[in-house]
């Protein structure tokens, strides 16, 4: 064992706390990460790695852990298999969902890749009991692997979907631990995956570990970094991209990956918080071991065609931002007020709709040398921001005075800052706004 990695040991050992970007807790092995807000909470619902020195798939347990803000994680929860209808110690505790409903808490876990089963709590964490005793999805259920799920949740039902290769949905009834309906399977058109780049596996046509999200009237059906749209919850649903690319590495996080290259292995979850939409998933490159997985996280922006962009692999991860690089206005942490719009040339702004809307960036680090803020923006009319601390309402830093733009293309304005710390969290609140009016692209500081 490696220095680095005891010395992570011991920190895990004595607090269970780490403030962390990308992964979001470094060298523990929380991998399969779904995360749900509950109560303006983050809490990753996890599988976990054992050891870095793991040859092969040893996971003994499920894991819960919360963040106020996605950068800062605390250890709030284990489910053991024998606290469970597995009833002994197991060592194949694979992905795992949750979910709420009528004040009670409810998190699936898959018996390997075999079967699922679901525990029930009074809170986010638990304390987890097993009220169905034996498995909800059982292994002779579909033509599939009843595992590693995912459910969805919409005007207050909740579905879950699973499966490898194909997949199957179905209604969870009121009680949240037994099958309103029989599962159907979902058709996806023009499939691709991580062992099918060129639509012709189909053996293994997709990959296992599927999710379930809604944006904009649109359904998205997902396995690893791979999506599928359609207009219905049951489907037909239709291949589209992937949302990783070789474009999406910075330096040091496009190597090493899977055997069948970085698309591989991506389980994760997509979810939304303050206006602002995510991607948590799988990744190797800091651990090197395909059998001790880390979580990243990187946002995520929707074309206007409904799409998902291609995202950001990096170290700086979410709500953390370096004061030396130019920030991306719409990569905020939160935002009242505010639309992303996509570029023409490429890329998203964003656009306040209404006087006081704002947007939030905490954790901007370095500034102690900055003197000025360089705004790139397009200014139909004149616009005032209000540079503030932490939030709309907080101490007034500073005030940029944006002049109407000469010309209708992005402009490059500067403007003295004051007021500032090393590490500040920042909210821009918008004034003189008038409907689009006003587009920010980005933002940098500079000496």
């Amino acid at each position: 064992m490696n220095f680095k990695y005891a010395y992570t040991v011991f920190l895990f050992v004595f607090t269970s706390y780490f403030y962390a970007q990308n992964p979001i807790v470094s060298n523990q092995g929380l991998n399969d990460p779904h995360i749900h807000i509950f109560n303006d909470t983050a809490y990753v619902y996890a599988s976990h790695d054992k050891s870095i020195d793991n040859k092969k798939f040893i996971m003994e347990d499920w894991w819960v852990w919360s963040s106020p803000d996605l950068v800062n994680w605390t250890k709030r929860s284990v489910l053991n298999p024998k606290d469970t209808y597995i009833g002994k110690d197991f060592s194949r505790c694979w992905a795992t969902d949750a979910a709420y409903k009528n004040g009670k808490y409810y998190w699936y876990f898959s018996e390997g890749n075999e079967q699922t089963g679901v525990v029930v709590g009074d809170t986010p964490t638990g304390p987890w009991k097993d009220d169905l005793g034996k498995p909800l999805l059982n292994s002779d259920l579909t033509p599939t692997h009843e595992y590693d799920m995912a459910i969805f949740e919409e005007n207050g039902a909740h579905y879950i979907i699973f499966g490898v290769w194909d997949y199957y949905i179905a209604k969870l009834n009121d009680d949240m631990i037994s099958l309103a309906e029989t599962p159907k399977k979902i058709e996806i058109s023009n499939v691709r995956g991580p062992y099918n780049t060129d639509g012709k596996n189909k053996k293994m046509p997709t990959d296992d570990k599927p999710f379930l999200h809604k944006y904009n009237g649109k359904y998205y059906l997902s396995w690893g970094c791979f999506y599928a749209m359609s207009d219905n919850l049951y489907g037909p649903y239709e291949y589209k991209d992937s949302v990783i690319k070789e474009e999406s590495f910075a330096e040091g996080y496009n190597a090493p990956t899977w055997p069948n290259g970085f698309l591989q292995g991506r389980h994760g979850s997509f979810f939304e918080w303050h206006n602002q939409w995510y991607y948590v998933y799988c990744d190797i490159s800091q651990t090197g071991n395909r059998y001790f997985r880390d979580s990243f996280i990187s946002y995520v922006h929707f074309k206007d065609n409904g799409e998902m962009a291609t995202i950001r692999v990096d170290g700086v991860g979410v709500g953390n931002y370096k004061a030396n690089a130019s920030i991306e206005a719409e990569d905020y942490f939160k935002s009242e007020g505010v639309n992303k719009i996509e570029n023409t040339i490429g890329g998203f702004s964003i656009q306040p709709q209404h006087d006081n809307s704002y947007t939030i960036y905490p954790n901007v680090k370095g500034l102690n040398d900055k003197n000025t803020i360089e705004l790139q923006v397009i200014a139909r009319e004149a616009a005032q921001i209000e540079v503030r601390a932490n939030h709309s309402n907080g101490e007034l830093l500073f005030t940029c005075n944006v002049p109407k733009n000469d010309i209708y293309t992005l402009q490059n304005r500067q403007f003295d800052i004051e007021n500032i710390k090393n590490i500040q969290s920042i909210c821009f609140v918008y004034k003189g706004i008038k409907d689009k009016s006003f587009t920010l692209n980005r933002f940098q500081f500079k000496n």
